[in-house]
């Protein structure tokens, strides 16, 4: 038998991606969207609107500990987990936020960060990581991933990458299974065009690394490309 409130399910999954957050929630609309993952066939709108009216508030309701929650009629040890864990989940946020991040300021602390990301694949990977002005990593992201011989940085998805992390630069870095790791000439071109593009926005690439078993390669310390080429 089909889910009745699955079509209401849908939008307001759709509507939190779209938005990407709560901000144009009400909340038991929040409260019901959590609720979806822990009673999957039950319309958790009136459940929603009695937690609020049990506890006062969404604040109240997501402080609430386990056994208060489960005084609710339909709220069992599973829902009540689930509201549980947001507030203590946001706390872990917030450590990891705090957390220092990661500072790449020379081609040796990039080869090493470049090895602990690829030593030991098995197909190629292409990753671009970001870093802020003072070299500090934000984020990185896996462009793509190829064969045993081959792997293509998509330009379009690069830059992006760099500027949803708002980048101040760049450092590149894939790997060659099993192989040398001194670059083709297709790497150095690609990378060349990549840094041409990145530094039509103000972005600057720092280096490509190429990591082959435990070896690398820095492009820059090889003089493959030029990071001074960033014009403002």
């Amino acid at each position: 038998m089909p889910n009745l409130h699955e079509g209401h399910r849908e939008k307001l999954r759709n509507r939190f991606i779209q938005d990407k957050g709560f901000e144009n929630f009400e909340d038991h609309q929040i409260l019901e969207l959590l609720l979806f993952y822990a009673r999957a066939r039950v319309d958790t709108n009136p459940l929603a609107h009695e937690l609020l009216d049990r506890f006062g508030s969404l604040k109240g309701v997501l402080e609430a500990r386990p056994e208060q929650l489960m005084t609710v009629p339909e709220i069992g040890p599973e829902a009540a987990a689930l509201i549980s864990m947001v507030v203590p989940l946001t706390r872990v946020w917030h450590r990891c936020a705090m957390e220092s991040p990661v500072r790449i300021g020379n081609s040796r602390e990039a080869e090493s960060y470049c090895l602990s990301i690829l030593a030991g694949e098995r197909t190629e990977r292409f990753y671009v990581v970001s870093l802020n002005a003072q070299c500090k990593v934000l984020g990185r992201r896996k462009i793509s991933e190829g064969s045993l011989s081959e792997v293509s940085a998509y330009p379009r998805m690069v830059m992006e990458t760099a500027l949803n992390y708002n980048a101040h630069s760049v450092l590149l870095c894939h790997n060659h299974p099993g192989g040398t790791c001194a670059p083709s000439p297709e790497d150095i071109t690609s990378t060349i065009q990549l840094q041409q593009l990145l530094n039509g926005v103000g972005i600057l690439v720092l280096d490509h690394i190429i990591v082959a078993n435990d070896k690398t390669y820095s492009m820059i310390q090889h003089g493959d490309i030029d990071y001074r080429i960033k014009r403002r």
